[in-house]
């Protein structure tokens, strides 16, 4: 890992004196909250309705994809699935299924899947991870675009895709995040994924979708597992996907994952404050879909904020920094917490470097908010319009300061929870850390 210590900053700001802390209010916003409480049980139906032939299946190799997204019942549902193919007769193992991430290497990729709780003991299945891969086929297009496979998913009888679904945030087509991109980018480890990314994120929305199709036409696919989340950060949907049916299936689950994408019920604002980016909430580290801020363009209408403040790293991203740079104001605490080589490993991977800048910052979170609220352009610095949320997964309650009540107040989906209050702050400078 490499960080650095980056010095303590002071510059002067003219005005910032005549900037307050703002009053604001907790508030819940409403969405659909249907979730599947029974992960285990729903997920053995979904496998069992899918038509195999259990007498094949027997004593066959089955790889089982894992990838770096974080999801409820996360190990749960990979050892059900590892459990229903033993008690089928099959053999299955896991293979990490992330790209790049995990710094392309094959102890970064462990240690991001063991953080979810999947190790071999826990699966009772073997991991077998390489960043080697194998080339499977090629696309007829004008730069032959190959198709990569890792070494020892393409050495199994069959392959199980298991995957979140969700709209990706860099590129928008028919299949986005999920069993498509798995097949094109996941598997095709450090090597294909760079190769993939090297084409451009506005090459995605047309690539992904032919080099998935031609995975499943070379590589003895037996079942794809689809996963979405509502906006509460439950599990509301769990499909599995017979070979033929992998694709269509991909697109029908984006579709329920955009309605179930959570969005903020007011637009327009002055300074966003996240609490918290990383790998398993986006691979931004925050999602455009939600922020309106993205490395690629087309998420420009989605949110509209002046300033975006970004406080600090999930521990699940282990230290990756990855979508910091869209960040306009950080803290100090907050870059001496990343991993700069894991971070650009990820940038240079996906020709984003952009992505890998460093946000003005400042000593803590009171100089940084005052200061994001003081370079606001045409803002009523004594009622400014400021939100805060946890990250982009859990936008269900958040902060709003009073100047947006009124876009608020009346809405049914809509309530207030308490406020108003002022944000206060330790001996250090900074804000607790929000909680739900």
């Amino acid at each position: 890992m490499t960080f650095i210590d980056f010095p303590e900053i002071s510059f002067p700001v003219q005005g910032i004196e005549d900037v307050p802390m703002p009053k604001m209010y907790r508030i819940r916003e409403l969405y659909e909250n249907d979730k599947i409480d029974d992960i285990k049980s729903h997920l053995i139906n979904e496998m069992e309705s899918v038509k195999i032939d259990r007498d094949w299946i027997k004593g066959k190799s089955i790889a089982i994809t894992v990838g770096s997204r974080g999801i409820p019942d996360n190990a749960l549902m990979v050892r059900t699935i590892c459990d229903t193919l033993k008690k089928w007769g099959a053999e299955p193992f896991i293979v990490p299924a992330m790209g790049s991430h995990g710094g392309g290497t094959v102890e970064g990729n462990l240690e991001i899947i063991n953080g979810y709780g999947v190790t071999e003991e826990a699966m009772g299945v073997p991991i077998k991870a390489s960043m080697e891969v194998v080339k499977i086929g090629e696309i007829p297009d004008k730069v032959h675009t190959p198709v990569y496979c890792d070494k020892y998913a393409a050495e199994a009888d069959g392959i199980i895709l298991y995957n979140k679904v969700k709209p990706h945030t860099d590129f928008k087509g028919y299949v986005e995040s999920g069993m498509c991109k798995m097949m094109a980018i996941g598997l095709a480890k450090h090597y294909g994924c760079s190769w993939f990314h090297q084409q451009g994120f506005d090459t995605f929305g047309e690539r992904v979708p032919l080099v998935a199709k031609e995975f499943l036409s070379k590589m003895p696919v037996i079942m794809g597992i689809a996963v979405v989340q509502n906006a509460y950060d439950d599990i509301s949907e769990i499909r599995a996907f017979a070979h033929d049916d992998i694709f269509e299936g991909d697109h029908e689950m984006l579709q329920i994952a955009k309605r179930r994408l959570p969005r903020m019920k007011f637009d327009n604002i002055d300074v966003l404050i996240i609490d918290r980016i990383g790998k398993n909430i986006s691979g931004e580290g925050a999602d455009p879909n939600v922020t309106g801020r993205g490395f690629m363009p087309g998420f420009e209408d989605d949110f509209h904020c002046k300033k975006l403040f970004i406080r600090g790293l999930t521990e699940q991203s282990h230290h990756n920094a990855c979508g910091l740079g869209l960040a306009d104001i950080t803290t100090k605490r907050c870059l001496d917490s990343c991993d700069w080589a894991s971070t650009w490993i990820n940038l240079t991977t996906n020709t984003c470097v952009h992505g890998g800048k460093i946000p003005v910052y400042q000593n803590n979170d009171f100089l940084a908010l005052r200061l994001a609220i003081r370079t606001c352009a045409r803002a009523d610095f004594l009622n400014p319009r400021v939100a805060r949320i946890r990250d982009t997964l859990t936008v269900s309650e958040l902060e709003v300061s009073e100047a947006i009540l009124p876009d608020i107040k009346d809405r049914d989906d809509v309530e207030i929870l308490s406020g108003p209050f002022t944000y206060q702050f330790d001996a250090d400078g900074y804000m607790e850390d929000f909680k739900l």
